[in-house]
């Protein structure tokens, strides 16, 4: 009798272990399923992407294995590279010297400049054509120009290439005395002016963070009929070597405390602008994601955490977003995004004066 109770307390025990396993099993397949059917879809420059979050212009995007890895990991988009025009006339110059001194070339030397040109520029274009021929997400072409006819001269160029939008890096740093306000605003006038005529891809424009009316700014090139604003370029930065008396460069990646900079602006801008912002800078992790989502960004674009812990790591960043929807309940992306985007101009003061207060009188 004994016996027959303990066999029986057994059965029970195990009916009763495989039944809660069952459930268990059950309702971790059914978190998994609500992960997976969360709809992170976005607009980027008036085109659908699968994820807000895009691989930011670096030398990350510069090969198209890492973009594969890119897009396998998630990313909703590519930008690739940054082509600056420095670069290809510093290459004009090196390759023409090997030959012979550049002031030997006489009234020929523009038609062998040219030819070196479009020699430096075939790799990129090459690698767009590649990357159109491997990718299922949009391949975003990047150029930084000083003289205005090769903004004009690059972006067809790319647009020819095979590329589904530009983003013109036109990140000026004000370091001339002599450059007033109003001939940085006719420089990006006459540009995006001129590109619209010029050119059917989307435009988008990135920018730095030295203007001294910068709300105003930004509207006023939303007007002008671009499809996005990144904010904001990341300066490349300087450092003195005290002992050579030497200018060296200087770590360059954003830190994680730059996010808030952008964070602020972004908040303040995207209820304001006739397009969409990117948010960059300071992007390291899934919940300054959201943050940025949160803010009123369409997308955000990273760069340094994907230097720092590989392209790779784009999946995880993906993965943080679907588990936050999944937490907070959200479907999609505009179910929140700029939820606690500033609304207007006396809630901007209100809101930034009040957190102003309340950290230094520890209200």
């Amino acid at each position: 009798m004994i016996d027959n109770n303990i066999h029986c307390n057994k059965k029970n025990n195990c009916q009763k272990y495989f039944s809660l396993t069952k459930k268990c099993i059950i309702l971790q397949f059914i978190i998994i399923d609500i992960t997976l059917i969360m709809d992170t879809k976005a607009k980027f420059l008036g085109l659908e992407i699968k994820s807000p979050i895009i691989a930011g212009s670096c030398g990350l995007t510069n090969n198209i294995e890492n973009l594969e890895k890119l897009e396998e990991a998630g990313a909703g988009a590519v930008i690739l590279k940054s082509v600056f025009e420095e670069q290809i006339i510093y290459d004009i110059k090196r390759n023409l010297s090997m030959m012979a001194p550049v002031d030997s070339y006489g009234m020929s030397y523009e038609y062998i400049a040219s030819h070196v040109a479009d020699d430096s520029l075939s790799v990129h274009f090459d690698l767009i054509k590649e990357a159109k021929k491997r990718l299922h997400i949009p391949v975003i072409g990047s150029i930084n120009c000083y003289s205005f006819e090769n903004w004009m001269t690059y972006t067809k160029r790319f647009q020819d290439a095979g590329c589904d939008a530009i983003e013109l890096n036109m990140a000026i740093l004000p370091y001339e005395t002599n450059l007033s306000c109003e001939d940085v605003d006719r420089l990006f006038s006459d540009v995006i002016n001129t590109l619209r005529k010029s050119v059917s891809i989307p435009i988008s424009i990135k920018v730095g963070q030295n203007f001294t009316d910068m709300a105003n700014f930004m509207q006023r090139l939303s007007w002008m009929g671009i499809n996005g604003i990144t904010m904001f370029n990341k300066a490349l930065n300087v450092d003195i070597d005290t002992e050579k008396f030497e200018i060296t460069h200087a770590p360059s990646l954003s830190s994680p405390e730059e996010v808030y900079n952008t964070l602020r602006w972004v908040a303040i801008l995207s209820k304001k602008l006739r397009c969409n912002i990117s948010a960059s800078t300071g992007v390291h992790t899934a919940d300054d994601v959201v943050k940025m989502l949160l803010a009123g960004a369409s997308t955000v674009q990273v760069v340094s955490c994907l230097y720092k812990n590989g392209v790779e790591y784009m999946r995880t960043l993906n993965d943080g977003l679907n588990k936050w929807m999944s937490d907070k309940g959200y479907e999609n992306i505009e179910q929140f995004r700029g939820k606690l985007a500033v609304k207007n101009n006396d809630q901007a003061s209100l809101f930034f004066r009040t957190q102003f207060m309340k950290h230094f009188a520890q209200i």
